[in-house]
């Protein structure tokens, strides 16, 4: 029996200089039982997504949950890391407990703070989800990682700027419509392929609208077993899950390429028992455009090096052949580290549940979501399926 969401929260992402770590999770925990139907005692288990590395001075949130409602008093609650990945390993964890029989019921709860730190106490947070002896150093950033995915990519496949931001233009056209996402402006196609004052290029060849954004924020969801979920109002089944990781060092790898993504969609699918064409939308994790780019041909929607022609044909439009980030993606949504892989779960249950924020899917039954930690290193995939 498949473990079920059966609650979900959501803040606001952006620069939300009001907030604090702990008031994040702590009304996103709220929000989320409440969401459920259910008393905070009848929590097995509590699993809380926070990458900080360095971001926040709070180094050990696991408990800040508890603080949310006096019934959490005494129950297990652990941190969670893989980096940019770490809100669906917090995910998948609760789900194993839950398949195992070791629990009923369990929280996930992420979140992150990062505007109020300097972009240079970011980048150095980030770079260190790389493999420093090789990746990182002085000056290095993450847009400098995938902007050498991207250089590769060009390099075996042609010139895809185009293709880039066609994906950014996307995104960004669908996070207007997401009243949580931290830019909620359709930017247009020709203003993100254009390089200007309002559009530098953060490293060669990505734009700023090429790179997700800094930001705050949280999300929060509670899972249950299938005889606990019975009397709940709603629910959303996890049908498949499936983890694997890379090599760390780029060095080792083919990186124009994500083999990692690939293998994880394809044991999440063969597990689920269908096929990618049986998926009503996907959430996919666009920290960097290259990256979605890229994910497309993971997943199976285009041969390797025509992922461009998924963005051309407009297959990934919310009215094509599959939705692809109709909430925005990361790169209008915003991507606070700790909480983007339970961000991405939420919406998606939100969504087949009828009740979506943004952009509606027409009458979803599966959807898939796929995030990533580091670059194509830890790798999550989930089949979620309505539930009649």
């Amino acid at each position: 029996m498949p473990a079920l969401i059966i609650g979900t929260a959501h803040s606001r992402f952006g620069k939300l200089s009001d907030e604090t770590l702990e008031s994040l999770i702590v009304k996103s925990v709220k929000d989320a039982i409440a969401d459920a139907a259910m008393a905070a005692s009848d929590l097995d288990e509590v699993y809380v997504s926070h990458y900080n590395s360095g971001l926040d001075s709070q180094g050990f949130p696991a408990s800040l949950a508890l603080q949310a409602d006096e019934g959490l008093r005494f129950k297990p609650s652990v941190r969670v890391e893989n980096a940019c990945a770490s809100g669906s390993a917090a995910i998948h964890l609760a789900v194993r407990a839950i398949e195992s029989g070791r629990a009923r019921t369990a929280l996930v709860v992420g979140a992150e703070m990062m505007t109020h730190r300097s972009n240079a106490d970011v980048q150095r947070a980030l770079v260190a989800a790389s493999y420093v002896p090789e990746e990182g150093g002085e000056g290095a950033s993450f847009a400098g990682v995938f902007a050498q995915i991207a250089r590769n990519y060009f390099q075996k496949y042609g010139d895809q700027s185009d293709a880039l931001a066609r994906i950014a233009a996307k995104n960004h056209a669908n996070g207007a419509f997401n009243p949580l996402a931290q830019i909620r402006k359709d930017l247009g196609f020709e203003f993100c392929r254009q390089a200007s004052d309002k559009n530098p290029v953060v490293a060669a060849p990505l734009r700023r609208t090429d790179c997700s954004l800094v930001s705050d924020g949280a999300a929060a969801l509670v899972l249950a077993s299938g005889d606990f979920a019975r009397s709940a109002s709603k629910a959303v089944a996890l049908k498949s899950v499936a983890h694997v990781n890379d090599f760390l060092p780029m060095s080792k790898r083919d990186m124009t390429c994500f083999e990692g993504a690939a293998y994880a969609w394809k044991l999440a699918l063969e597990q689920a028992g269908m096929i990618l064409d049986d998926l009503d939308f996907v959430e996919t994790h666009d920290c960097f455009t290259i990256a979605e780019l890229m994910q497309y041909e993971a997943m199976g929607l285009a041969a390797p090096g025509e992922g461009a022609r998924v963005v051309r044909e407009g297959l990934a439009e919310p009215s094509g052949k599959l939705p692809v980030n109709v909430s925005g993606g990361l790169k209008s949504k915003g991507h606070p580290i700790g909480a983007t892989g339970v961000s991405m779960h939420v919406l998606a249950a939100r969504q087949l549940c009828d009740d979506p924020i943004g952009v509606a899917v027409e009458n979803p039954v599966l959807a898939g979501v796929f995030n990533m930690g580091g670059a194509g290193v830890a790798n999550y995939c989930s089949i979620l399926e309505r539930c009649s």
